[in-house]
């Protein structure tokens, strides 16, 4: 493992880019979408001026997957396509999110390398014809894109339509769990030397005297193929850090190209919805601002709340910056069982969700509307309709409505009074195999972000090492493997005065997913007052535990005895034990009643159930609230003396 995927799995910092060269190309929150001009003819081009024109937009993503189209065969380099489209953007006055190219190589890159294709756990390998068919450990893979950026680089510098760089795109959407093949394997052993050092310390970590799995040398360690049976489940952790760090690592490849050339370009990627693959606050670092692609699909009733849950991640990602909206439908997606349009004036609603939670920007994929290929049917800007649409109609009121209000851009969300916890390597111990009871850790993170949202109060999300002392309240979910060190963080929230909230299969194991001794949740007993000493998942799939109390008193109990919520003073504090799953009403209910004891209330008070409000401060010092009514779709932008109430 080289210095820059080590880099990676510490999650340093390396270096501080300004975005005023970024903001400084905007006057008002950035609006566009992603533009695939390579799939038109200059009859087209000509239009999408016009009408990009005509909406508003002052910023695109360019090029994401042109590789193909600008190295056509190995080595013969065409960006002459892509010098016509720099130049007319910057001469219609509109901004360039200039991607690296590097999410789907060309096919004949598969065709010299074949080695550079992903291998699944059974040992299938995938083919060109989709995208993102690489594998994230390949020295070729790299080499080559490597190379395209150094070109990308070199020739658009200086560029005045230059804003910004779009490393990949999506990382660990496709290529989950990475790779299985013989390099990947080879490197899953280098981070492991590095991790362990011995192998007798990785003995010890992954627990391997049990099943007689203990090695002798690292040759003999592979990534956890297909196997007989449950496979070992500190390994299974390991493999989705080293997968995370693996991604960073190829990421990093081509950000010190960029760094090298362009110092002064902020860069990016974009995140997809929340999810298992990628350890996002070790990523955080390396983005110089954060973006993310959001899509909720209109006929989920609880989609608003899924969407705010991401939201709150990414703005918690740096502390509380604002951060890009790279991707949204203006309609439609293509991907779902049922792809359900937006109704009239949800695109707006969408939007401005996502500038109330802090994004500087709002764009869609895509700009124009595919003719062909796998993406077809997704909804875009321009819709296969054209000009005379009510999809382009909204379009331009809502990039009219954006730019009447430029003093948002980089006004500072509000910060909250309540925080969630969110931790990666604790949600990929938890969902290894042969646990007491399925446990799903997002389905748990939504449920207690749930009872906040819903009362319209702000929530943060903070990692385990996050700094906590701004917070009143603190929601745990499913911390089931957890650190001694880190178990001491939140307990000295507590003594310090704050309030914590702690869901059941927490505190189970430490890093390695090896228990800890003496009861459960180990570290966690003598802070929550309690000793648990069986689990008892019922037959209907209801969770129920045996505890015995040290100190807590009894809030709830199980159906058939025992406490299932408890409630301990300790320090200045108070932590709270949540030993079952509870209801969607009976966990608002208990978080209305914690939070009001930690001093926590709703951004406004009054609201009315549907209605959210969330605050942004200008750098002039004005509170600006945002006003969003899921009951009719209304969206309010209120300001001063009103914004204050």
């Amino acid at each position: 493992m080289n210095a820059r995927t080590n880099a990676a799995r510490e999650g340093r910092e390396e270096r501080a880019v300004s975005l005023d060269h970024f903001y400084d190309k905007l006057s008002s929150l950035a609006y566009g979408g992603d533009y695939n001009p390579e799939q038109w003819g200059p009859d087209v081009h000509a239009e999408d001026t016009e009408l990009m024109r005509e909406a508003g937009v002052n910023l695109v993503t360019l090029g994401i997957f042109a590789w193909a189209t600008t190295e056509p065969t190995p080595g013969a380099w065409d960006f002459t396509w892509l010098d016509a489209h720099m130049d007319r953007l910057a001469a219609a006055g509109v901004s360039v999110c200039l991607a690296t190219m590097t999410a789907s190589p060309p096919p004949w890159l598969a065709r010299l390398h074949p080695e550079t294709l992903p291998v699944m756990e059974d040992g299938t390998r995938l083919h060109p014809g989709s995208r993102q068919h690489w594998c994230p450990s390949s020295p070729v893979y790299r080499r080559y894109a490597v190379r395209l950026v150094e070109r990308l680089a070199t020739r658009y510098a200086d560029h005045p339509a230059l804003a910004l760089w779009h490393i990949g795109n999506e990382y660990g959407c496709h290529i989950s769990r990475h790779c299985h093949c013989e390099v990947s394997a080879a490197a899953f052993r280098t981070w492991l030397r590095e991790r362990y050092g011995t192998v007798d310390a990785l003995n010890d970590a992954w627990s391997t005297t049990f099943w007689s799995q203990r090695y002798s040398t690292w040759e003999e360690i592979h990534t956890p193929r297909a196997a007989p049976s449950f496979r070992n489940p500190a390994q299974r952790a390991d493999y989705w850090r080293f997968s995370s760090d693996e991604l960073l690592a190829a990421y990093l490849a081509e950000k010190d190209v960029l760094a090298r050339i362009t110092p002064r370009l902020p860069v990016t990627t974009n995140f997809v919805p929340v999810a298992k693959t990628l350890d996002l606050f070790r990523w955080a670092p390396h983005l110089d601002v954060i973006s993310y692609d959001s899509y909720p699909d209109p006929h989920d009733p609880d989609a608003a709340q899924r969407t705010a849950f991401s939201y709150d991640v990414m703005r918690g990602l740096k502390d509380g910056q604002p951060w890009l909206l790279l991707e949204q439908a203006p309609s439609a997606v293509n991907w779902r069982a049922h792809n359900g349009r937006k109704p009239p004036g949800r695109m707006r609603l969408d939007t401005w969700q996502a500038v109330a939670h802090g994004a500087d920007a709002a764009l869609f994929f895509q700009w124009r509307q595919s003719r062909g290929g796998a993406e077809k049917f997704h909804s875009a800007m321009v819709p296969h309709a054209g000009r005379e649409t009510r999809t382009f109609r909204e379009v331009t009121e809502l990039g009219a409505e954006l730019a009447a209000h430029p003093d948002l851009l980089r006004s500072s969300p509000a910060r909250a009074e309540a925080a969630l916890l969110l931790d990666w390597p604790a949600w990929w111990a938890l969902e290894t195999d042969a646990h007491p009871s399925e446990v799903d850790y997002l389905d748990g993170a939504l449920a207690y972000h749930k009872a906040l949202y819903e009362a319209s109060v702000p929530c943060d999300v903070v990692p385990v090492d996050g700094d906590l002392s701004a917070y009143r309240l603190l929601l745990v979910p499913h911390l089931y493997a957890v650190s001694h060190e880190a178990a001491a963080r939140l307990t000295e929230y507590v003594r310090a005065g704050g309030v914590l909230v702690m869901s059941y299969f927490s505190g189970i194991t430490d890093e390695h997913d090896r228990v800890h001794l003496g009861g459960y949740p180990g570290p966690f007993r003598d802070l929550l007052g309690l000793t648990v000493e069986e689990f008892d998942p019922r037959p209907d799939g209801t969770w129920a535990e045996v505890t015995h109390l040290q100190g807590a008193e009894a809030v709830l109990d199980h159906d058939g005895g025992g406490p299932a919520i408890t409630r301990h003073g300790y320090g200045a504090g108070t932590a709270w034990y949540v030993g079952l799953r509870p209801g969607p009403e009976a966990l608002r209910e208990l978080l209305d009643r914690v939070r009001a004891e930690a001093g926590v209330f709703p951004a406004a008070e009054g609201l009315p159930e549907g209605v959210q409000v969330r605050t942004r401060v200008t750098a002039a010092g004005e509170r600006v609230r945002v006003r969003l009514d899921y009951r009719d779709g209304a969206v309010a932008v209120e300001r001063g003396e009103q914004a204050a109430r």
